[in-house]
């Protein structure tokens, strides 16, 4: 059997060993963080160099950083009932607590006219186009730009950033909030007074080490030009889609992207089709349309940046990631372009 190819770090990357090994070694660690004996010392002393350490590979000195279950509660702890403004373009993690309200140009970059009160993301999940962040921005959700671009908590001029391990080779189930100091949120757990009281429970110290481990890992592949490489073969990706398949559209070629990501539309050829016959062929990739409650619709994202119903139920993702090889896009141009001419035949 051929093996698969796994071309969807966008949605979650595979556990780095670093974060595995560390993990591992945390369940070790039999104390509650909470505890005032050895035991619990050494338990609050991993989670409190798990924070550092994460802290420091989101260039957050001198913040404050809340670990959370994933960007989804980060983003609720942060939104929850201050009535932001945001975008279509926005994770629906985002949007569900914004008004959304906030206009996107042609080149998808979000028009903030009151940063203060917007939630506005430094890259787009589904189409990779990074932002240009106002000064004195709310909520930045940076949880797809931490690890792939060279970026810092401290530049982004941002009240909080939403961040998740997972996405950057950490474990599922952990993320977290990032605040500048003197900013204060109402806790939406509350219980123990955990997390400088703003999110009761007690910690998971084990989510916390691999999700540090990660953070570390993420870092010194950006600076060791890993992310360069796979630009490098994003490009040749979609060169080589692009030489054969002309009705195909890169969504955000031309401009800022994020260096692994792919979405392409082809009007007419539904994404979800795309998505299982690629899946069929060994490869796993994403649609660019959300289902819910059994009902496919287009892409909210693209519908933001101007593309019509048909054009935006016609989209996949492909996310490269560190593990991604020239072959792996190759072959996956071989097989979607065999696919492609198959579609293409059907039209006349």
């Amino acid at each position: 059997m051929t093996q698969r190819i796994y071309l969807d770090y966008n949605a979650t990357a595979p556990l780095r060993d670093a974060a595995r090994a560390a993990m591992m070694d945390a369940m070790d660690v039999i104390g509650n963080p909470s505890s005032v004996h050895a035991e619990g010392r050494a338990a609050k002393a991993l989670l409190e160099r798990a924070r550092a350490d994460v802290a420091a590979a989101f260039g957050a000195d001198g913040a404050d950083v809340v670990f959370t279950s994933g960007a989804t509660e980060a983003a609720a702890l942060a939104l929850a009932g201050r009535g932001m403004s945001c975008a279509g373009v926005e994770h629906d993690a985002v949007s569900s607590w914004c008004n959304i309200d906030l206009p996107v140009d042609a080149a998808g970059q979000v028009v903030a006219a009151n940063p203060a009160a917007a939630a506005v993301q430094l890259a787009n999940s589904e189409t990779g186009i990074i932002q240009s962040l106002p000064d004195g921005l709310a909520v930045c959700d940076a949880t797809q730009g931490f690890g792939k671009i060279p970026m810092a908590f401290n530049w982004l001029g941002a009240d909080m950033a939403l961040i998740s391990a997972h996405k950057l080779g950490g474990p599922k189930g952990i993320g977290a909030l990032v605040l500048r100091k003197g900013i204060d949120i109402a806790a939406q757990i509350r219980g123990g007074g955990q997390e400088m009281g703003r999110r009761s429970g007690t910690e998971n110290i084990i989510g916390a080490a691999g999700f540090a481990a990660a953070a570390r890992a993420a870092q010194a592949d950006l600076e060791a030009g890993v992310w360069t490489k796979i630009e490098k073969l994003r490009n040749i990706l979609e060169n080589t889609i692009e030489a054969e398949a002309k009705m195909t559209i890169f969504v955000g070629k031309g401009g800022a992207r994020l260096p692994n990501t792919t979405s392409m539309i082809t009007p007419g050829w539904k994404g979800e089709t795309q998505v299982m016959l690629m899946d069929l062929a060994g490869f796993a990739i994403s649609a660019g349309s959300a289902c819910s409650s059994g009902k496919v619709q287009a892409s909210r994202t693209l519908r933001a940046l101007g593309y019509d119903d048909t054009a935006a139920a016609s989209a996949i993702r492909i996310s490269l990631g560190p593990q991604t090889t020239e072959d792996d896009v190759l072959r996956f141009a071989d097989s979607w372009l065999a696919q492609y001419r198959k579609f293409e035949a059907r039209l006349g």
